[in-house]
């Protein structure tokens, strides 16, 4: 038979601290995203729950767009926090954008927690078919 012995201590400090390993080292440290590329745009989705709307920002600056947002403490004077795992403070996100995006017509929306950026793609690299020529075949007599 084996014996494991469970100190609380313990088990709580490994608790805070892969908590804070996951967060240090995890891409977008709090604000997780999802990137999709459609035929005329790109899509990229940040999740961030509990966010006030007006603490939002999105800027681009010489193709990095970046993307800002604060989620605030909110414990009364009469609360005592005894579990604390979601994130507090500011957060960013940076992400390069292809010189085939058009960064002047980036499209937000937020709604249910959700951020979601629709950059166009460029008319020059969007997918196109191309046509191929055909003809008669000449013959080369020798």
């Amino acid at each position: 038979m084996l014996l494991t012995s469970i100190d609380p201590f313990v088990q709580e400090l490994e608790r805070q601290f892969n908590r804070l390993t996951q967060q240090a080292f995890a891409p977008g440290s709090g604000m997780p995203m999802d990137g999709l590329r459609r035929d005329d745009d790109v899509v990229l989705r940040f999740d961030l729950p509990g966010i006030e709307p007006g603490s939002i920002e999105v800027t681009v600056d010489r193709g990095v767009l970046s993307v800002s947002a604060r989620r605030e403490e909110e414990i009364g004077e009469d609360e005592r926090v005894f579990v604390r795992e979601r994130p507090m403070g500011a957060f960013t996100r940076r992400v390069y954008l292809s010189e085939h995006l058009d960064s002047e017509r980036i499209d937000a929306h937020y709604d249910n927690g959700v951020l979601t950026l629709r950059i166009p793609v460029l008319e020059r690299a969007r997918p196109r078919k191309v046509e191929i020529q055909h003809g008669d075949v000449k013959a080369i007599h020798a």
